[in-house]
């Protein structure tokens, strides 16, 4: 979804990110942080321990009140959300953080809260530099803690009481912000930032609490006490809504309210259209924060592990075993359904920020090609892959992967990781399922050839799109092109998956059009063998699956290959998805 805002008769209707499901309505509370003030100021020798009491009991503090919130959320959430916040004790207590601020406050003769700012704003700058997303959002986490403690060493008090009933609008909200607003029945969030990885968003599903992010300039446009109305299916915010405009929602609220609970029986289903053909329903994870979630809605295993998240708030790679102690926790949470392991999809500017000059590093140093050249760095993580393999149910996927050439070197270290466990009688999965994702044209083009020497493919649709047809979905002036019902991108991947089966080899899909439900049908036509999609929207795709036939998916995705234009297309397929399921909401 497109960020976008229209202004009618005083009304103003902004589009951003849908982050977590549902429609409400209510008043508007701006909630607008203290700016936190921090002048760098010399101290006196004498000073220090005056200074280092004051960081001291702002350390104090500020897991004291992380204690407390989780006391709160402990009465909302499950015991894996609450693990954000015990995260951030743990940061609090690591004496090397702690005793290396002391250290530079005694020889650099400098007050703490400039310290800190600074200790901390370094990883934070890092991390906010990134192309990932995740990378930016775990960005925002670091600043928390970092204006956590500053507050405290300035003893001010922290701001948690707001009115209650109303939808909470600011420029960005933290995990705690959202449990502690949590207490005061609020309806729902609109933020100016955010996006769908940030803990305060996965918070908020948790919380079923409606909510829009990356509407970059809402706090701007709204006055304290408006109307709003706040549809976090679509990603729309509506500021004073009119009659007409509110009894539009109210009914669409009453639509999906009510196609929601034709979902719930359906979430131990198996994915079988009515001609008995079952394809796989799995999902795309960051951390294990999200597992319940994906259990709860009947996932059927992890079709995309993000491994990368192993590398927040660090400052530098972790070792074997640290990795190791992260996937087998996965491994076995999940099981026994598989885990699909994507290895590091880091670019330059996630590891060596400092070195990194390129002008556009989504098409530079990133992906496969940084693992490859740098074989300590992948046989490391190859190695932890392979040692949590053990209960059978772990398999390897590859990123931006270009070429043949690439597959063949990173099986070689594979093959020799394998040989070296092997030697050492340390157990692992030596039938290891190894695979691909596909999201450079060049690698669509080579599928059945890739798809001879792998397991498995997966297409990962956000980076291809935005390949095929060269547009930055960020880029406000040509994201309109941005369709992921292009013909053209239909049309290859019809190719992929018609190579990828002639090699008799399963093909998924874990980029978001695989989440999308007016493309579920056209995909199962096609012959997708597994949707890999964020959590949320698992049962509504399960839906559309077990109410068509194979038969039928096959006619419309042969016809919608015909059609010339993205519109062409999305009508064909709306017209024909609310012929099979009438009821189903779809998009505005």
């Amino acid at each position: 979804m497109m960020y976008s805002k229209t202004v009618k008769n005083g009304m103003i209707t902004i589009t951003g990110v849908p982050a977590s499901p549902g429609i409400v309505f209510g008043k508007s509370y701006c909630y607008l942080k203290k700016i936190i003030k921090v002048d760098k100021s010399s101290i006196l020798k004498n000073a220090i321990p005056q200074e280092v009491v004051r960081l001291e009991h702002a350390i104090e503090r500020s897991e004291y009140e992380l204690k407390k919130i989780i006391s709160f959320a402990a009465n909302q959430v499950g015991k894996t959300e609450i693990k954000i916040f015990e995260a951030q004790i743990l940061i609090l207590q690591d004496i090397i953080l702690l005793e290396g601020i002391k250290s530079r406050i005694k020889n650099e003769l400098t007050n703490a809260e400039a310290v800190v700012d600074s200790e901390f704003s370094k990883y934070q700058s890092i991390m906010l530099n990134a192309k990932d997303e995740y990378l930016r959002e775990r960005a925002h986490e670091v600043e928390d803690i970092k204006n956590r403690i500053i507050r405290n060493i300035q003893q001010e008090k922290l701001t948690s009481r707001i009115d209650k009933n109303v939808i909470v609008v600011s420029e960005a909200l933290t995990a705690g912000d959202t449990i502690l607003f949590s207490r005061n029945k609020i309806l729902g969030f609109a933020t100016d930032g955010g996006g769908i990885t940030s803990h305060s968003t996965l918070l908020a599903r948790s919380l079923q609490l409606p909510a829009v992010v990356g509407l970059k300039d809402i706090t701007k446009n709204i006055n304290h006490g408006d109307l709003l109305i706040v549809d976090g299916y679509d990603g729309i915010v509506i500021i004073r809504p009119n009659e007409e405009t509110i009894e539009k929602f109210n009914y669409e609220k009453t639509r999906h309210d009510n196609f929601e609970k034709k979902l719930i029986p359906l979430r131990d289903q198996p994915a079988t259209t009515l001609d008995n053909h079952t394809v796989s329903l799995t999902v795309n994870i960051e951390f294990m924060d999200e597992i319940p979630i994906m259990l709860k809605q009947g996932a059927q295993g992890i079709g995309l592990y993000r491994s990368e998240g192993v590398l927040i708030g660090r400052d530098s790679i972790p070792t074997e075993d640290e990795q190791f102690t992260e996937y087998e926790k996965l491994a076995s949470t999940v099981a026994p359904h598989r885990i699909v392991i994507r290895t590091f999809d880091i670019g330059g500017d996630k590891i060596f920020s400092e070195q990194n000059d390129e002008e556009n590093p989504s098409l530079g140093w990133r992906g496969i090609r940084i693992s490859l050249d740098m074989p300590e760095l992948f046989k490391t993580q190859l190695r932890a892959i392979l040692r949590a393999s053990t209960r059978n149910n772990v398999d390897i996927l590859f990123p931006m992967v270009s070429g043949f050439e690439e597959i063949i070197e990173a099986k070689k270290y594979l093959s020799e990781i394998k040989d070296e466990l092997q030697n050492k009688n340390i157990p692992f999965d030596k039938n290891i399922r190894v695979g691909s994702v596909i999201e450079i044209p060049s690698a669509a083009l080579l599928a059945g050839d890739l798809a001879r020497e792998l397991d498995f493919l997966s297409i990962g649709t956000n980076d291809l799109l935005q390949f095929v047809l060269a547009v930055d979905r960020n880029n406000e002036r040509v994201s309109k092109l941005f369709n992921r019902f292009n013909p053209g991108l239909l049309r290859l991947i019809s190719q992929i998956i018609t190579q990828t089966k002639s090699e008799n080899k399963k093909i998924a899909m874990c980029g978001e059009m695989a989440g999308d439900p007016l493309a579920t049908t056209l995909l199962i036509g096609l012959g997708l063998d597994e949707f890999s999609v964020i959590p949320d929207i698992l049962p509504e795709i399960k839906k559309i699956i077990r109410t068509i036939t194979l038969k039928d998916a096959k006619e419309i995705a042969k016809h919608a290959l015909t059609l010339s234009t993205s519109a062409e297309i999305q009508n064909y397929l709306q017209d024909e998805l609310q012929k099979i399921i009438p009821d189903i909401p779809l998009s505005h």
